[in-house]
């Protein structure tokens, strides 16, 4: 008579947990730190773009304003001149709306605010987000931004204030 051998499994475990080991957390630890080395400079970047981007256009729109309003007095009255800075900070007279706010001065530096300057890419005092020369009617960002450099290069200005 034969006798029925049982079947043994090949592997067969005594505790039935499942779960991660410490060394399989280690790696995906260690993983997630190289993504977040890696996309962290690349946010920073983005972000200053995103505010050089901005600037532009709102230097863009504040100069073709104050060259609007300068073209029509000239048509309108006896001769050209610019507006005055007073002029330039009443809303609806040479901006139709709010002046924008320059994206790199602080918001404590009233950053939506325009001061006068003398000298176009030379920053006035710590506060107001643009400079204004009514007598030649200049705009330019009142703000000496620094970003991140390239490898170890520390910090570089943009120098947005020239633009």
């Amino acid at each position: 008579m034969l006798t029925k051998i049982p079947k043994i499994p090949f592997f067969r475990a005594a505790n039935c947990q499942k779960g991660f080991t410490f060394v399989e957390l280690a790696i995906i630890i260690v993983i997630l730190g190289l993504l977040a080395t890696i996309a962290t400079p690349l946010y920073q970047d983005l972000q200053t773009e995103a505010k050089r981007n901005s600037l532009r256009s709102s230097l863009y729109s504040l100069r073709e304003s104050i060259n609007s309003w300068a073209s029509q007095k000239a048509v309108s009255g006896p001769g050209f001149t610019w507006p005055s800075i007073d002029t330039l900070r009443s809303t609806g007279m040479v901006v139709m709306h709010d002046i924008p706010e320059n994206p790199f001065q602080q918001k404590a530096n009233a950053p939506d605010s325009i001061v006068t300057g003398a000298t176009k890419g030379v920053v006035v005092g710590t506060r107001g987000g643009w400079a204004y020369n009514p007598t030649t009617g200049e705009i330019w960002p009142n703000t000496s931004s620094q970003v991140p450099g390239a490898g170890c290069t520390g910090t570089e200005p943009l120098n947005e204030n020239l633009w």
